[in-house]
């Protein structure tokens, strides 16, 4: 069964996409993005060798499958929909927004 907040991806592997915190995850990058010294895009094996652990969920945009995580001057964005989707993990990607000040971290 598929909740209002997910919506299923047919691919090689059915995967559930949640549509929960999209439109807060899409607001987030544009805000990231204006105020970030420097973004980084990595993608395949790099994104599952990040250190996440001095880094805290952002719960507003958490997903199923694209996360958040912020730390004391950056975010990170986590997508990893199309990868399981595909099979194809050569898809993993993720964002790394760095030189964030209070502003950037938070919007306010």
């Amino acid at each position: 069964m598929v909740s209002s907040e997910s919506m299923p991806i047919a691919g090689p592997r059915c995967t559930l996409v949640s549509t929960d915190g999209w439109v807060e995850s899409l607001t987030l990058a544009h805000h990231a993005a204006l105020w970030a010294k420097s973004i980084t895009k990595i993608t395949g094996d790099a994104v599952d060798a990040l250190d996440l652990d001095s880094y805290e969920p952002v719960p507003a945009v958490q997903g199923i499958t694209d996360n958040w995580w912020r730390g004391t001057d950056s975010l990170i964005a986590l997508y990893r929909g199309e990868a399981e989707c595909l099979a194809a993990p050569q898809c993993l990607t993720a964002h790394i927004y760095r030189g964030l000040d209070a502003w950037g971290l938070r919007g306010g």
